[in-house]
């Protein structure tokens, strides 16, 4: 596929991500988070199955290939969709927003250390810009202890998240992505329904009390953004690597912090651009971009 295909598919990819996040927000008022998450990315998951079926393409995986799976399941499934939705349910759409745009800095520096190749010392300037940026628009003037837990879980599934990138960035050489994110999300959504089971017992019984426009907003977050956009990005991790895809989550917190403001009335303060201002510079330093348009620009007036 032609690059700026791959650049388009990542730009829609994030438009998606950050409208999911004023769409949960919503969703966590209606059903428990872990029980509502285990069910929507169980959809999600069947439903790339389906696409997949469709398309001839589902096989059995290889012994190797399953320990990415289970890896990528409990990395990029079950932690993070575990986390978010708990955060989501106790801290605002535009802070959680604001926490997901660290993902490209994490990715990039997360992908050096584990290639062995260590970040250079502008990498680490921007890993402190961006860790700045989010101190700014999430912790000063947070008024409540429960704010700041819901932003730590925020930030633990972008964590886990990119460490899924990294399992993803291995398993794609042999198994198509597209079948990689079937399994992750069957597989991850199964230990998402234990876990609701255990940590919200009979709240599956919400779902019968759903008004219409939930079921509306749920299959589309189940199937546009879970599925599609999960298959879509990690198509797109196999063509362009998991630092160069990660470039473009630096969207995510703007659409995320827009959407948010149109559609659940959050207002966004002073402190809250401050905070995507140094996150945005954190990711130009932090995934090394700044560095590689200062060399082609010493080398173009050399």
């Amino acid at each position: 596929m032609k690059q700026w295909k791959v650049y388009a598919m990542l730009v829609f990819v994030m438009f998606v991500w950050g409208a999911n996040l004023p769409i949960l927000k919503y969703l966590v008022t209606i059903v428990p988070p872990i029980t509502l998450t285990a069910y929507r990315v169980f959809v999600a998951g069947i439903t790339v199955f389906l696409i997949l079926w469709k398309m001839k393409l589902i096989r059995k995986p290889t012994k190797k290939e399953w320990s990415y799976i289970l890896l990528g399941a409990l990395t990029n499934v079950l932690v993070h969709h575990y986390f978010l939705n708990m955060g989501l349910s106790i801290t605002s759409g535009t802070s959680a927003g604001l926490i997901l745009g660290t993902g490209p800095m994490l990715t990039a520096i997360s992908a050096a250390i584990i290639l062995k190749y260590f970040p250079t010392k502008v990498q680490w300037l921007g890993l402190c810009i961006g860790l700045a940026g989010i101190t700014v628009s999430v912790f000063i003037g947070s008024e409540t202890h429960g704010t700041n837990i819901g932003d730590l879980y925020v930030f633990l599934a972008i964590f886990a998240q990119v460490l899924s990138y990294m399992v993803v960035s291995k398993a794609v050489r042999t198994l198509n992505p597209l079948l990689l994110t079937a399994y992750m999300l069957v597989i991850g959504s199964f230990g998402l329904i234990l876990l609701s089971a255990i940590f919200e017992p009979g709240k599956v019984m919400e779902f019968t009390n759903a008004p219409p426009v939930f079921w509306l907003l749920f299959f589309c977050s189940a199937i546009i953004m879970t599925a599609i956009g999960h298959m879509m990005y990690n198509y797109a991790v196999g063509q362009a690597g998991a630092t160069k895809a990660a470039i473009f989550m630096n969207l995510n917190p703007l659409f995320a912090m827009l959407l948010s403001a149109l559609f659940l009335g959050e207002v966004l303060t002073i402190r809250h651009f401050l905070g995507l201002i140094l996150i945005v510079i954190g990711v130009l330093l932090g995934s090394g971009a700044a560095e590689d348009i200062w060399a082609k620009r010493k080398k173009a007036l050399s």
